[in-house]
């Protein structure tokens, strides 16, 4: 339990009979909430579920286009929803703060880490520059930040995406609010680096006994940070309870599913041993600054029809492979064979048809979709780009593709803000998929889905591949992703390949000590997990 018990037992945050429409739908139907303080509430349940509707809600925040028609929302005596913008907006980030799901689309890209940070405290009167500063480096430390007191003078671009997050984290704790909402904060972290990050998460929740809602479709996740659990599905509350109680005797046959689903464990379609190469990385080398080297002499190689995933920490290199395979960021050192050819080094020295072939779905979905765009412009435009196709046919195969990734054929005209995490996270492997590519990288693809979603994702992956012939090189740090779609894996660790080979070679003991680790981290559903996890490190 991480309820602290010298709290006050009275409610901090009320929200009744919510009721939330987006344009003609309603989002929320009618869901109470209550939190106390010290508590952690988690919410769980689908894609589209309205879990960050609601979270957003308990601030008194609703997004553009959607409107409270019925409810209340009271915060510490408060009335969230009659008071003026003015002072809603002067408890945003003092008393009340959020840590969005995506943090490259929540952090200004012109300005350092540390100058971010600081803005809360010195717009509020909280703390002056240098104190401010002081404190941010004692949070970068705390969240486990490489080189703490020199990474906040850094830019966005200039961290992997599991440091940004967890530089979000460090920037919702600034002013020590009495709530913090939590939406999916570990989704770009890998296992090791998860466990730091949800300790340090505890950790600060008890010393300041500070309340939260923590939304996550990762339930085993949930299960080691929430007091209580409520499961929602279609803007409707399923089932609510202790943490411990909800998932050892759900009631409700849809938190039995939730809580029982398993990520397809058959084996992949085995392409013949010695087959056709698609893809070959030889000795390759690379950095983003001269005499860096953030990649040291990697090799490997895809066959046709056959998927490799790659897997390590946070900044051990696996999204910058991604980049120098697709052209972003030239080698140093080695080449790269895609098929028959010598890929070109840079993007814009490969012709067209090189171009379709490759195809990347990215990590994520916010920053990868022009948010002016509808589904139509996003999807369509490949199908213009590669096949000159004309406006009716377009729409015909955008509507196709919408269906095939399980997205209702009437959000071809919807804007990604209309759209959850997870949908869009579709859109873009719709987008990959409509250039017809013989192979597609991966990166982190499941990462934004609910269980029940990604499932499905990784069976249609799979399917595609015996249909199409389709290629995958599958970046993700989800070992239980790796375990049901793999056909090889590449272990990586600070820029190098420690191991690599068969799945049944890399995933079965003995395993290196490195993939021994990335394993033993893999979160179970018990709420005790992350206690003895962190005491049998200790010891």
């Amino acid at each position: 339990m991480l309820m602290n018990k010298k709290r006050k037992n009275d409610d901090l945050l009320t929200m009744k009979n919510i009721h939330i429409a987006g344009g003609k739908d309603e989002i929320i139907h009618g869901i109470d909430l209550t939190l106390k303080r010290g508590e952690v509430l988690g919410l769980i349940g689908e894609s589209g579920a309205g879990k960050s509707t609601l979270g957003l809600a308990a601030m008194g925040y609703i997004r553009s286009g959607c409107a409270v028609t019925e409810g209340s929302i009271v915060f510490d005596g408060m009335d969230l929803l009659t008071m003026n913008a003015s002072a809603r907006r002067k408890l945003w980030g003092t008393r009340i703060a959020y840590v969005a799901q995506s943090s490259a689309a929540s952090f200004n890209p012109a300005h350092t880490l540390i100058r971010q940070f600081t803005e809360v405290p010195l717009q509020h009167g909280i703390a002056g520059k240098a104190r401010a500063e002081k404190k941010a480096v004692k949070l970068y430390d705390r969240l486990n930040l490489p080189h703490p007191e020199e990474i906040g003078r850094r830019y966005p671009h200039q961290v992997s995406g599991g440091q940004l997050q967890r530089a979000m984290v460090a920037m919702a704790m600034a002013a020590d609010p009495d709530i913090i909402i939590f939406d999916e904060p570990t989704t770009a972290l890998d296992v090791t680096t998860q466990i730091e990050v949800l300790a340090a998460i505890r950790d600060v929740i008890r010393d300041k006994n500070t309340a939260a809602i923590y939304i996550s479709h990762d339930l085993a996740v949930v299960a080691q940070m929430a007091d209580r659990i409520m499961v929602l599905k279609d803007g409707n509350l399923v089932e609510e309870g202790e943490a411990e109680m909800l998932l050892d005797e759900p009631k409700e046959s849809y938190t039995q599913e939730l809580i029982s689903v398993r990520l397809n464990h058959a084996r992949p379609r085995k392409g013949e041993k010695g087959g056709e190469t698609i893809l070959k990385v030889d000795s390759v080398t690379a950095g983003y600054k001269k005499g860096e080297r953030v990649l040291k002499n990697i090799s490997l190689h895809v066959g046709k029809r056959r998927t490799v995933a790659v897997v390590g920490e946070s900044g051990s290199g696996k999204s910058t492979l991604a980049r120098v395979i697709t052209g972003l960021l030239p080698p140093t050192k080695g080449r790269i064979r895609f098929g028959d050819d010598l890929l070109k080094p840079k993007t814009s020295q490969r012709n067209r048809e090189t171009l379709r072939r490759l195809q990347m779905i990215y990590q994520m979905p916010d920053v990868a979709v022009n948010p002016c765009h509808t589904l139509l412009q996003i999807i369509g435009r490949p199908l213009s780009f590669y096949f000159g196709m004309e406006k009716e046919a377009i729409e015909a195969r955008v509507r196709e593709l919408l269906t095939m990734v399980e997205l209702p054929e009437s959000y071809i005209n919807r804007y990604p803000s209309e759209l959850s995490g997870g949908e869009k996270q579709r859109v873009c492997i719709a987008r990959a998929l409509a250039a017809k590519p013989d192979l597609i990288i991966c990166d982190e693809v499941t990462s934004a889905l609910d269980p029940l979603v990604a499932e499905s994702v990784l069976k249609l992956l799979q399917r595609l591949q015996n249909e199409l012939g389709v290629s995958y090189l599958f970046i993700t740090h989800d070992l239980t992703t790796v375990k049901a779609i793999a056909d090889e894996v590449v272990v990586m660790f600070k820029g190098r390949i420690v191991e690599q080979g068969p799945r049944s070679e890399v995933l079965t003991p003995p395993h290196h000590a490195y993939t021994e680790k990335l394993l033993a981290s893999v979160p179970e559903m018990d709420t005790d997990w992350l206690d003895n996890y962190l005491e049998g490190s200790v010891a």
